[in-house]
């Protein structure tokens, strides 16, 4: 599996996000600042969550590209073993059913499910609960992870 490919993935994927959420902005602002919604009384209040709306949104666009950014100087760097398990890495874990999950270990903003050739990829961030149990990890070691009230645990079966 290619890391490039996959990084050129996620890029457009965020491109098409950022596309989608600056046009809910537009949406949303014009219906803020339309005639037809200017408050008449303190109970008309279309304009005013309109408004709260395209302030979101907007946000919302401003944080796609700081992870465009972050994802076009991503460079993964290649495993170290003695190192385990970084930013970059491309992870096979197995769970205890032997069901087995592809994880691309990346910077922030990139949460997704990519497909390359016939397998699926769950692109995470350190940042995530799974992705901060699987840094420093090796081969072979086994991760554990509490949701709510169950407890998930896998083993490391490979590491790119």
């Amino acid at each position: 599996m290619d890391k490039f490919l996959l990084q050129q993935q996620v890029l457009q994927r965020l491109a098409e996000d950022l596309q989608q959420t600056e046009a809910a902005a537009r949406a949303a602002h014009e219906t803020a600042t339309h005639e037809e919604n200017i408050a008449e009384n303190k109970y008309d209040t279309l304009g005013l969550e309109a408004a709260y709306l395209a302030t979101g949104q907007a946000r919302r666009a401003e944080a796609i590209r700081e992870a465009m950014a972050q994802w076009r100087q991503f460079r993964p760097p290649a495993y170290d073993a003695s190192k385990g398990i970084q930013i970059g890495a491309l992870v096979c874990l197995v769970d205890a059913d032997d069901r087995q999950q592809q994880l691309f270990l990346g910077p922030l903003g990139g949460s997704m499910k990519l497909v390359s050739g016939d397998q699926i990829v769950q692109v995470i961030s350190s940042e995530a609960p799974l992705g901060r149990a699987l840094l420093g990890k090796c081969e072979g070691d086994e991760v554990s992870l509490q949701i709510a009230s169950a407890r998930q645990t896998f083993e490391v079966l490979r590491v790119h």
